[in-house]
């Protein structure tokens, strides 16, 4: 697999535009007036021959084990998202725990607010999907779970385990269009 992924391109309108003059002397007020009376067909022709560069390449060894060949992808992207948020989706509270639902959190001052809790409920469910893809990326992960002499050391922990990882699986299939930032 080869991907290369270019940055998105830039969009320039007549906002953008007529702020340049500021550059050489115009002020605020006269440039956001003059782009008032630039239309916008040319900035929207220009960007349309621009395109964001795109190449992937996928082999065929690529697809033997994709859902580990994703993980290994979807992982650290979720890791440097997590990071570097600066929103959160919304989330169900039957996704989290009752700690980080709604009704635990202070009422709010309008009905529009977020409350004290939205975004850590989204950093609850991102937490979830980084560690479902940390263990399918993890080798050893199954190994935690017996002794030296390969006896299952406790069912109960291992079986909590793959709920864990099913759900954070879920999620992220839930949660997907709210992977931005």
């Amino acid at each position: 697999m080869k991907v290369s992924i270019g940055p998105y391109i830039n969009w320039i309108g007549p906002y953008q535009f007529a702020k340049l003059l500021m550059y050489v002397g115009f002020s605020e007020d006269f440039c956001d007036s003059l782009a008032e009376y630039i239309p916008d067909w040319p900035f929207d022709y220009i960007h349309s021959l621009k395109s964001r560069k795109i190449k992937i390449r996928i082999d065929p060894y690529d697809t033997w084990n994709m859902d580990y060949t994703l993980a290994l992808i979807a992982h650290p992207m979720l890791v440097q998202l997590r990071a570097e948020k600066h929103g959160s989706g919304s989330v169900d509270d039957e996704d989290v725990p009752e700690h980080l639902r709604r009704s635990s959190a202070p009422p709010m001052e309008n009905e529009w607010d977020t409350d004290e809790l939205f975004h850590q409920r989204f950093e609850w469910v991102m937490d979830e999907m980084i560690y479902a893809f940390s263990t399918k990326i993890d080798d050893d992960f199954e190994e935690s779970f017996y002794d030296a002499e390969g006896k299952l050391i406790d069912r109960d922990v291992m079986n909590k385990s793959y709920e864990r990882i099913d759900n954070g699986f879920r999620l992220f299939g839930k949660y997907y269009q709210n992977l931005w930032d």
